[in-house]
């Protein structure tokens, strides 16, 4: 090969210097008194999101979303043309953004493959849980890098303390930089505060609801834990989470805990197949939560698991579960 290379650039010379050390485009056109193109506004743009950092010279392309939750961050900032694969719901897409949901090809009903997401040649992977980047089958970050592919991880994943709504704006803020559409990113972040303040309005003076989350679970109680986004939307709902001492985002509680902290209403988790009717009943006919408040009395609310990540559902989520837990104080 190394032989060929100088008769190569001797043939070279006959034609434009492009190879061989000739001028770059970018010197031709100064050459030529003409600007070299210049960046697109708002790049490079680095930024480090769960411990990974990463410049962009310009907007991803070709982007995978694997979770719902990531999926609908990209479609209520307009990114649907940049989609061409997603993966995982957890229940139903927003009515909102149902049309350009469906301009997306689904690539797998959980995670795809390695070789199925390679195949749709993505330059971004979106990942709303630590495992869309699963090592074991060949999704870690790393490995995707190493392939040339760029990569997000939803900040609820990595928050430090407690994840709160201010983890909600800077992942919207933080997407729209990356694909060069920050006045979306704020355009939404603005009308999301005061949907959050109006409900702060309305719930002003409320005595808050102490709440058990029921996820699943039979010999424990699988629940929300006091660290997640779901910690937080109870909150601003007018409620107490009472694992909120739980640090983690989810996790197991035994039933005499839950008996022990007497919660006034219970929130369940709607999602996969095991229905709301079906978690009411387990709860109902358990003997040793006849004397909790919230089943005594029968106060149950439900919330979508797709309203319980960090996404763009978190601010009519919370007026959502206020309505449930306030019904005189809310609209």
């Amino acid at each position: 090969m190394s032989s060929a290379l100088p008769a190569v650039c001797a043939v070279l010379v006959l034609l434009p210097l492009t190879a061989c050390g000739g001028p770059t485009a970018a010197d031709s056109a100064a050459t030529q008194g003409k600007p070299a193109a210049s960046a697109a506004p708002g790049f490079p743009y680095t930024v480090t999101n769960c411990g990974v950092t990463t410049t962009y010279q310009a907007p991803p392309k070709r982007v995978v979303t694997m979770n719902q939750h990531v999926t609908e961050i990209m479609l209520a900032l307009g990114l649907e043309k940049s989609l061409v694969g997603t993966a995982w719901l957890d229940d139903r897409i927003l009515p909102a953004y149902e049309k350009a949901y469906k301009s997306v090809p689904v690539l797998a009903a959980e995670y795809p493959s390695k070789e199925k997401l390679l195949a749709a040649a993505p330059d971004f992977v979106y990942g709303g849980y630590a495992s869309a980047f699963d090592a074991k089958d060949g999704r870690s970050r790393d490995e995707l890098k190493a392939a040339g592919i760029n990569t997000r991880l939803n900040l609820e994943n990595c928050a430090d303390g407690r994840t709160t709504m201010e983890d909600v704006y800077r992942e919207v803020e933080e997407t729209g930089r990356v694909f060069g559409v920050p006045e979306r990113a704020k355009r939404w972040i603005t009308e999301a505060r005061a949907t959050v303040e109006s409900t702060a309005g309305e719930l002003k003076g409320v005595r808050p609801v102490s709440v058990f989350v029921y996820d699943s679970g039979d010999r424990t109680a699988f629940t929300a834990g006091g660290k997640g986004i779901g910690n937080e939307l109870i909150r601003l709902a007018g409620g107490r989470n009472v694992f909120a001492d739980l640090d983690k985002t989810f996790g197991d509680a035994t039933w005499e805990q839950v008996v022990a902290r007497r919660p006034e209403t219970v929130v369940i988790y709607d999602y996969g197949s095991t229905t709301v009717a079906q978690k009411e009943k387990r709860l109902l006919d358990d003997p040793a939560l006849k004397d909790i408040p919230a089943i005594k009395n029968r106060s149950f609310a439900v919330m979508p698991l797709s309203d319980v990540v960090l996404g763009v559902r978190a601010p009519e989520a919370i007026e959502r579960l206020a309505t449930q837990l306030h019904p005189t104080r809310t609209k």
